[in-house]
């Protein structure tokens, strides 16, 4: 138990290195978790909804399709176009799944859909009714048809009159509340609006919404880390703060593309735009198709937005060996990955957690490596501890016309992880007498690897255990944990904290003193050590050897030992095997009086044969006629199968399935019966008369 105890204590602390404060960007394993999150049926991804969603994240990510899956769309897609009756949301899922696939559609579909779409948002009353419309318009205009929008300012207005306090949209006008996951629709149509425009649009309404925007910003929420990120305040139509983020970051970046002057006036600064990057990079890999869209759609508008294109500063590693002296390395790219700017990365300062004012390192360049885009530091000094610090990191950018463009954050803390071979010295073992602790037993230990020390101790005596712990610059180091466990042969345990004393560790038990803890159990205690620590590259769990206990018996009042831990797998492991003697055979008769039984029961079916011999049975009889011959035919088979069935019943069948089968049998039998006893019976007659 307490071996798994430390194995877990050990694994959080190397979770909690990786547990920094940069992110980092659109990987691999994204292309990877895509192909095995979007997973193909029968050559289809469901809906025309998810197989839009499947092929975006496809095309974002740059990943091959793993299946062909036109000729199950296609078909799908052009019912829905050319259905009068589909729905906004369907046709532009349609036209969406058609533009990725080029699907054969004719041109004049395009247009009628172009007047169907147009008359849906001059009667719309929902925001989902505008939001899918327009999208489905602008996917029209990407196919090159002149799809300009009639009455563009009235559909303007008409959007905005949903809007409401703090920058909040309305899903219809018969809702009362507002909504922020509403808000990213209403900001995404109405760029689309302006796009499809057959006149400018009034900048005055522009202005407008660009203060909605600003007072949207304010209610953004966050953390410490410079996290930024959208939620629900009220309970209509509740969406996560993935998907409500996602709307609001989908809508932000496409109005900003056809504002005019787009934002860069207003007080949606870089960092904010950062924050919501740091945002949907902190999730890692979500684990459905939904968030996984989310993310991977909002990164690739803020990879393409006219604000500011984030740049993410990522460590490879967090862990730098002072063994293996290796180097620092920090890497800056946009949140898909891309090639960052022309930039300089420069280490601000170095310091621990708990001498912030004293930086052990400051105002250093890291080296660019252009074939592998890693920034580097080439040499740490050598007086350096190992131990925890904290880098603070700021990115330069060379061009002008970058600094305008790019979201660089100011500084970006890190924490780093120096580790290194830890000296243990010194390491020693040993029994006292209690009265002047005078050594009885002494032996040294090589805790780098298992010992197998054997000593003897009564309750009157003391065990001690030392040793000492040294950094390579020859330093004390105290790590995380350092203790003692004393484990009986009947499997209970004991636990020790070691005290420190600088670069000298030690234990000292007095058994007088613990023999109630002892629980008085005499016998073999085996003795093990465990150091553990993040920066210690040699962290160890050691047998040490065994002790001989030799304890008082316990008293009527002493507490008993607790029963042993029952482990929960053990259930299913192999079960004792069970042993059953069966009720000894009752005697049986001779087998001769056995053979004679059965030559009697087959003497009447013997007497039966002669009878038909003697009787003179022939066919002359038998109908002639196809139905009457027929009825013969089936009576002589029923009676076959009720002998056939006596013969199942003794060797196989039960009496109720008999019973069961000899029901249904039985009835076809007395009609079969009936019918050809009757003939017999009147062609008798005839004879007779005749």
């Amino acid at each position: 138990m307490a071996r798994d105890l430390v194995l877990l204590f050990l694994i959080s602390l190397l979770f909690s290195a990786c547990d920094s404060k940069t992110f980092s960007p659109i990987s691999d394993g994204h292309r990877s978790a895509a192909s095995e999150l979007f997973v193909p049926i029968d050559g289809s991804y469901g809906s025309l909804e998810d197989t839009y969603k499947a092929l975006r994240t496809f095309h974002i990510l740059k990943v091959d399709r793993n299946v062909d899956i036109n000729s199950n769309a296609c078909p799908v897609v052009s019912e829905i176009l050319k259905d009068s009756s589909s729905n906004p949301k369907d046709v532009y899922f349609a036209l969406g799944v058609n533009s990725m696939l080029g699907c054969q559609i004719d041109s004049g579909m395009y247009e009628a859909l172009f007047s169907r779409l147009q008359s849906v948002i001059k009667g719309a009353n929902s925001l989902y009714d505008f939001y899918y419309s327009i999208k489905g318009l602008l996917v029209i205009k990407d196919q090159g048809i002149n799809a300009l929008l009639e009455n563009a300012d009235v559909v303007f207005h008409s959007i905005k009159s949903l809007s409401q306090s703090g920058g909040r949209w309305r899903f219809s006008s018969d809702d009362s509340e507002s909504s922020t996951y509403a808000a990213g629709l209403a900001l995404e149509a109405l760029a689309g609006v302006v796009s499809l425009a057959d006149s400018e649009i009034d900048q005055s309404m522009i202005s407008i919404v660009k203060n909605d925007i600003v007072k949207l910003f304010d209610s953004i929420d966050g953390y410490d880390d410079g996290v930024l990120y959208f939620d629900e305040k009220l309970d209509v139509e509740y969406h996560d703060p993935l998907s409500t983020s996602a709307s609001v970051v989908q809508g932000l970046t496409a109005f900003a593309a056809v504002a005019s002057g787009n934002l860069k006036d207003s007080q949606i600064t870089g960092d904010k735009i950062l924050g919501l990057a740091n945002f949907f990079l902190s999730i890692g890999i979500p684990g459905t198709t939904k968030d996984f869209y989310n993310q991977i759609e909002s990164v690739a508008c803020l990879e393409d937005n006219v604000l500011a294109v984030p740049l993410i500063l990522s460590l490879p590693t967090a862990v730098i060996s002072a063994t293996s002296k290796d180097q620092l390395k920090v890497k800056v790219t946009t949140v898909l990955g891309s090639v960052s700017p022309p930039l300089t990365v420069k280490l601000v300062q170095a310091f621990s957690p708990d001498t912030r004012h004293n930086p052990v390192l400051a105002h250093q360049e890291l080296r660019f490596d252009p074939e592998s885009s890693i920034h580097s530091l080439d040499i740490l000094p050598t007086s350096i501890h190992i131990g925890k610090y904290i880098f603070v990191f700021e990115i330069l950018l060379h061009d002008p016309e970058h600094k305008n463009v790019c979201a660089t954050g100011g500084q970006t803390q890190a924490f780093i992880y120096y580790t290194g071979l830890i000296k243990i010295e010194s390491a020693e073992i040993a029994i006292l007498d209690s009265d002047v602790e005078s050594v009885e037993t002494k032996q040294k230990l090589d805790l780098s690897r298992d010992n197998t020390v054997s000593l003897s101790a009564n309750h009157l005596q003391k065990i001690i255990l030392s040793f000492h712990l040294t950094t390579p610059l020859g330093h004390a180091f105290k790590p995380h944990q350092a203790f003692l466990k004393l484990r009986h042969e009947t499997k209970v345990e004991h636990m020790f904290v070691l005290k420190n004393t600088g670069k000298h560790f030690e234990i000292k038990l007095d058994l007088l003193r613990l023999v109630e803890k002892f629980y008085y159990l005499s016998g073999k205690y085996d003795i093990e050590l465990t150091v553990g620590d993040i920066s210690m590259e040699n962290s160890f769990l050691r047998a040490v050897g065994h002790v001989d206990l030799h304890l008082p018996e316990p008293s009527d009042k002493a507490t008993r030992p607790p029963v042993p831990l029952v482990d929960p797998y053990s259930r299913f492991g192999p079960k004792p095997e069970i042993f059953h003697i069966f009720r000894a055979p009752e005697k049986r008769p001779p087998q001769e009086l056995s053979y004679a039984f059965l030559a009697v029961t087959l003497l009447p079916f013997l007497c039966f044969l002669i009878g038909l011999m003697r009787l003179g049975v022939n066919l002359k009889n038998f109908p002639s006629s196809a139905l009457p011959a027929t009825f013969s035919i089936l009576f002589h088979a029923a009676i076959a199968g009720v002998l056939l069935l006596y013969v199942l019943f003794w060797l196989k069948l039960d009496l109720f399935t008999t019973l069961k089968i000899l029901s249904f049998l039985g009835v076809f039998l007395v009609f079969v019966g009936h019918r050809t006893l009757s003939y017999h019976a009147s062609t008798s007659t005839k004879q007779k008369s005749a």
